[in-house]
């Protein structure tokens, strides 16, 4: 477009130098045969169109968008077109806490408020891509900057819309999954009436206010102290458990011995042990005849 106008100009100077009485008109037509070299060459190098992989093309003739979209690869189009790119890969926007991390530089968080009127922080990254068949309706109702008229406030208000429906702690928690099944489709929703493809939404992180994390901790802190007490009393039951089982036998073995032996088994077991004494290596002093029916026995070395 820049070369056919071009030439276009240095036409016009050579018409105007033809038509004036100086030695300088005779170079009119050289200059007007080159302003058509120059429209030729910009007519030629315009009507091609290389358009790069991911991406579509839109074309504009005086600001009217034309319909037809152009694909990667070697296109002809007409000369005083001009040609808007459009990328239809996966895009990612994110809107993060952290510094340099989203799209946006500083904090960009999404700061909502709870069910229960706290105040909680999400990061959010939107992964989505522009539908190739309606990039001319994208610029010529949108324009190209979609990021910023469509994604951006779409997301951080659906956000903002449906977490009034959860308390602090359950979209830290058991609800998060729930919450963000629920404007992944109020964004689809929006998306797919303006020409975009949302792919998949990502809740990365949920930032509770720090009273919210201390009740948090502290109750984590009272189960596991809860748990700890049980493992200890069950310990304990174990324990006291053994120690029945252990009396009962001593005291079964004591009745067993207390009813089940005779006065001849005792004397029988009696003399078993006074002759184990009688016969050991140390000097030892037996005295028989004790009215009780025992020998009396001295020991010595």
């Amino acid at each position: 477009m820049f070369f056919i106008i071009l030439g276009l100009l240095i036409i016009a100077v050579g018409f105007i130098l033809s038509k004036q009485n100086s030695p300088a008109a005779r170079f009119g037509s050289f200059i007007r045969i080159a302003g058509l070299v120059v429209i030729i060459i910009g007519a030629l190098t315009s009507m091609f169109k290389v358009i790069d992989a991911g991406q579509v093309g839109v074309k504009t003739v005086f600001g009217k968008v034309d319909d037809d979209v152009l694909y990667s690869g070697l296109n002809i189009i007409n000369p005083i077109a001009e040609v808007t790119p459009f990328d239809v890969k996966t895009q990612n926007y994110t809107m993060s806490g952290v510094h340099d991390e989203g799209s946006k530089a500083g904090d960009d968080a999404i700061h909502v408020l709870s069910a229960d009127g706290l105040e909680v922080t999400i990061d959010l990254s939107v992964l989505f891509k522009v539908r190739a068949s309606e990039a001319p309706q994208i610029l010529r109702q949108i324009g190209d900057d979609y990021l910023d008229k469509v994604v951006r406030p779409i997301s951080r208000t659906a956000i903002r819309d449906n977490a009034v429906y959860y308390e602090a702690v359950s979209l830290y928690s058991t609800k998060r999954q729930e919450f963000q099944d629920r404007i992944f489709k109020t964004i689809n929703q929006s998306f797919a009436k303006r020409g975009l493809v949302l792919e998949q939404l990502l809740v990365r992180n949920i930032t509770l206010p720090e009273s919210v994390k201390k009740s948090i901790e502290s109750k984590i802190n009272a189960e596991q102290d809860a748990q700890k007490m049980i493992f200890v009393l069950q310990k304990e039951k174990q324990e006291a458990e053994r120690k029945r089982v252990e009396a009962q036998g001593i005291a079964d073995y004591q009745k067993i011995l207390s009813t089940g032996l005779s006065d001849k088994q005792l004397q029988y077991e009696t003399i078993k042990a006074q002759k184990e004494i009688a016969l050991s290596p140390n000097t030892k002093v037996i005295i028989m005849g004790n009215s009780k029916g025992a020998p009396v026995i001295l020991g010595g070395n």
